[in-house]
């Protein structure tokens, strides 16, 4: 690689007239001048080869002049390899502190925290911006790529549906043991605007309360939900049958109540509810980890009232109104235009989820009653009302006519 100095042409023949004369005996220098015609003057690269010879011209009692000429550099050149002793070194400049340096420990340490899970770049920025970050998401990406390389994204094909066909629901798993942490997850196909509710167990009689509550949030209810194979839904798969399955009694009159059609995913092909699957990840990653992490930096834990409290924040400001990766728009946009094909939401479903129980024999008579719930008995054996004739009502009615000037 050479050093090009441009020259005018009338320098070029002041050089050539001047200089090249007095190099008749130095070979080397009239090499350095071979593009004087071209008007470029180019310099040989000081090799490791050209030291060497500076060192073995030294050593053979050359002046430092001479050497110059015969090597064809600067004598100060020779002079500054000489007197170091070795070869120069490129060192590489110190690298200047930028807006990221002073939040680099706190990176470090809440992704350590966060091990085996990841926390996104998106979550780490908003935490450090409120601590005073100046920069972007640019640099920040670049610092986690540096701690963490990035892993391809898997392709998974996305089939649309129409506003208000599709609902896919799912449960995430947290933590198990004495203090278990699930959540419900139901996310809209057409919007995929979402419902987050954290809970302490996932038997039907939740997953029926989840429901109502997801529609009232979301502001209907679509003609379709999707599940997996959860047994609170679907008992036996293909029991009668190719798509004749066996459901949850207690869960199949409230979704004839509620007036949605249940579909089921095929067994092993969880990706048949993508979307839901795909919130689930963004949920973990964006919601659960930072939180649960900054908890347990203080020595706590998370709880579901907790839980339940921080994911109404963060669904609304975060997780609808991001921009979606697939429809390129916020969820709560869509949303809005999701809602006007949503059936109305019912009424609270007033089963009893313990008479449903599916059961190995009937019952004996007498121990239906029992297995009925509390609150059901009592309306039951809540007393009647009177029935008076309609005589009665026609009378007071006329009573209250007269009193206000009315005939009767």
């Amino acid at each position: 690689m050479a050093m090009h100095m441009q020259l005018t042409k009338q320098s070029m023949q002041f050089l050539a007239r001047s200089i090249l004369p007095y190099l008749k005996d130095f070979p080397a220098c009239q090499t350095a001048f071979k593009n004087v015609q071209g008007g470029v003057f180019e310099a040989p690269v000081i090799t490791n080869e050209v030291y060497m010879e500076i060192e073995v011209l030294r050593k053979h009692g050359f002046s430092l002049r001479r050497i110059a000429a015969e090597v064809g550099c600067a004598v100060n050149t020779v002079r500054s390899h000489l007197s170091e002793g070795r070869n120069p070194q490129y060192e590489r400049r110190k690298k200047r502190a930028s807006k990221l340096s002073s939040y680099e420990a706190y990176l470090r340490e809440r992704q350590a925290a966060a091990h085996p899970h990841w926390i996104p770049a998106t979550v780490l920025h908003r935490e450090i911006a409120a601590l005073g970050y100046p920069g972007g998401m640019s640099q920040l990406r670049r610092f986690l790529r540096g701690v963490k390389p990035a892993l391809p994204d898997d392709p998974v094909m996305r089939f649309e549906t129409a506003p208000g066909e599709q609902m896919q629901v799912d449960w995430v798993e947290f933590r198990r043991g004495n203090h278990p942490l699930y959540a419900f997850c139901a996310t809209l196909g057409y919007s995929r605007a979402s419902y987050v509710e954290f809970v302490s167990d996932m038997k039907v009689g939740t997953l029926i309360d989840c429901h109502q509550r997801a529609f009232g949030a979301l502001g209907g209810v679509s003609r379709r939900i999707l599940y997996d194979n959860m047994k609170t839904v679907v008992l036996e798969r293909d029991v009668d049958g190719p798509g004749k399955h066996r459901y949850h009694a207690g869960f199949l009159d409230y979704a004839k109540h509620c007036g949605f059609v249940i579909k089921l995913c095929r067994p092993y092909r969880a990706r048949t509810k993508g979307k839901v699957e795909r919130f689930n990840g963004y949920l973990r990653r964006s919601f659960y980890v930072p939180l649960a992490t900054k908890l347990k930096q203080a020595g706590l834990q998370l709880d579901v009232v907790t839980a339940n409290a921080e994911v109404q924040h963060w669904l609304r400001e975060v997780a609808h109104e991001r921009i979606h990766g697939t429809t390129k728009m916020k969820p709560v946009e869509r949303l809005q235009e999701e809602q006007l094909h949503l059936q109305a939401i019912p009424a609270t479903w007033r089963g009893d989820i313990a008479a449903a129980r599916p059961r190995e024999t009937a019952p004996p008579s007498g121990e239906a009653e029992a297995a009925r719930s509390v609150a059901v008995m009592e309306r039951i054996e809540a007393a009647t009302p009177a029935q008076h004739p309609l005589a009665v009502y026609e009378q007071l009615l006329a009573q209250c006519g007269a009193g206000i000037g009315v005939a009767p």
